[in-house]
C-alpha cells in the first residue's frame, strides 16, 4: 500500500504552504481570526483562485482530487498555518453536494463565489440535552424544516447551509438558503479563533439533497480524516518549537535541553506524535474500504489524535514555562487549537467507545 502523498499533492501542499506564508503572517492571522467573520475573505478568494478548494472534490463534481489523502494534505497545511476559515464546513457540506450530483452549485463553492457551511450538530442546553431537533416535513413538492442546530461553522458568513434533518422515512440532507424566510442566525467567535453560530429554523424552505444516512456518514468520516491530519500537523509545529526553545533557553549556563529529564520527556512526545501520524495515514488509507472498516480506522485515529494532542499541548506549554501561556506567543494558540480539535466530530472518549463497538462487531 502506497502511503506517499505523490507529486501532485506534494506540489499543491507546497504551493499552499507558500501562499499561507505570504498572506497569513502571524499578525494577519490574528486580525482575521478576531474579525467579525472570523477569517479573511481575501485569503479565501485566493485559495479558490489557487485551486485549493477544488482539491477537496472529485473531477465529476468540478474538482481534481476528492480522496482522503487529498483532504489530508490540505488540512495539514491549514494546521501548520493555524488558518481560520470554513475549511471543514466546506469539506463536509461539499461532500453532501457531491453525493447529490450538485456539480454546478459545488462549482460556485470551489470558485469561492459561495460560502458553504454544514449544520449537523443539534442545539443543546447547558446540560447537554438536545433542545429542538430539526424535523423535515414535505408540503406538496416542497420541504419545510423546523428546529435548531448548534455550533455551525462560520454561519454568519454562509450563503448556503447543508442541514441534516429527520423525516418520516429517516435522516436526509437538505439545502437551505442562509437568508431564506424562517432562517435565524446568531453568530459568535470561537475560543480558538474563527467563528460559529446557532441556527434556528422555523418552517424554512429547503431542497432535498440526499435521502438516507450513507452520505452523511461518509462526509463525517472524511471530516475525521481531515481533523486528524490537521491535528498531527499542529503537533509537529509544537514539537519543533519546543525543541528549538530547549536548545536556546539556558539555566546554570547550559541549554535546558541538555537536562536528561527534559530529553526523555521530549523523546516520549516525539514518539507519540509518530503514532498519531501513523493512525492519521491509516484513516486516509482505509477510507475507501467498507463503512465499518472506514469508521473503525477513523475512530482509532481520532482517539489517538485526541490523546496525543493533549499530551503534546501540555508538554509544550510546561517546557516553555510561563511564557508558553502568553497571548503574544503563537505556541499558546496552536496548543489551544489542538485541544479544541479533540471536540470536533466527537472527542477521544466518544471515539474509543465507537472503536470498541465497531471492533467487537467485526
Amino acid at each position: 500500500m502506497d502511503f506517499s502523498l505523490g507529486d501532485d499533492r506534494r506540489m499543491m501542499a507546497d504551493s499552499l504552504s507558500r501562499y499561507f506564508a505570504d498572506t497569513l503572517g502571524w499578525e494577519a492571522r490574528q486580525a482575521a481570526a478576531e474579525s467579525e467573520a472570523g477569517f479573511s475573505r481575501d485569503m479565501w478568494a485566493g485559495l479558490a483562485e489557487l485551486g485549493v478548494l477544488g482539491m477537496l472534490f472529485g473531477e465529476e463534481a468540478g474538482g481534481y482530487g476528492g480522496s482522503a489523502f487529498d483532504a489530508g494534505a490540505v488540512f495539514a497545511e491549514v494546521g501548520k498555518a493555524l488558518a481560520t476559515g470554513p475549511f471543514l464546513a466546506t469539506l463536509l457540506a461539499g461532500n453532501i453536494l457531491e453525493a447529490a450530483g450538485e456539480a454546478d452549485l459545488l462549482g460556485e463553492v470551489i470558485a469561492g463565489s459561495k460560502i458553504l457551511t454544514f449544520a449537523d450538530d443539534p442545539a443543546m442546553d447547558a446540560n447537554g440535552v438536545v433542545t429542538d431537533p430539526v424535523k423535515a416535513v414535505k408540503e406538496g413538492d416542497a420541504w419545510r424544516l423546523t428546529g435548531a442546530k448548534g455550533v455551525v461553522d462560520y454561519l454568519g458568513s454562509a450563503d448556503l447551509i447543508v442541514v441534516t434533518a429527520e423525516t418520516s422515512d429517516g435522516w436526509a440532507s437538505f439545502l437551505v438558503e442562509a437568508d431564506a424566510k424562517g432562517v435565524k442566525r446568531r453568530a459568535y467567535p470561537l475560543v480558538d479563533g474563527g467563528a460559529a453560530g446557532e441556527l434556528s429554523l422555523e418552517g424554512a424552505s429547503a431542497r432535498l439533497l440526499v435521502s438516507g444516512e450513507d452520505a452523511i456518514s461518509k462526509a463525517r468520516a472524511l471530516g475525521l480524516v481531515a481533523t486528524v491530519w490537521e491535528a498531527v500537523a499542529i503537533m509537529e509545529v509544537l514539537r519543533d518549537a519546543t525543541i528549538e526553545y530547549l536548545g536556546t533557553r539556558k539555566q546554570f549556563g547550559v541549554p535546558i535541553g541538555a537536562f536528561q529529564a527534559l530529553k526523555h520527556r521530549m523523546t516520549s512526545v516525539a514518539l507519540e506524535i509518530e503514532q498519531a501520524r501513523s493512525a492519521a495515514i491509516n484513516a486516509a488509507a482505509y477510507f475507501a474500504k467498507d463503512p465499518r472498516t472506514r469508521d473503525r480506522y477513523g475512530s482509532a485515529a481520532k482517539y489517538t489524535a485526541g490523546k496525543v494532542g493533549a499530551l503534546t499541548a501540555e508538554e509544550a506549554i510546561q517546557m516553555h514555562g510561563g511564557i508558553g501561556m502568553s497571548w503574544e506567543m503563537p505556541l499558546s494558540h496552536f496548543a489551544k487549537r489542538l485541544v479544541m480539535l479533540d471536540h470536533v466530530l466527537g472527542d477521544e472518549d466518544a471515539h474509543m467507545a465507537r472503536y470498541l463497538k465497531l471492533a467487537s462487531a467485526a
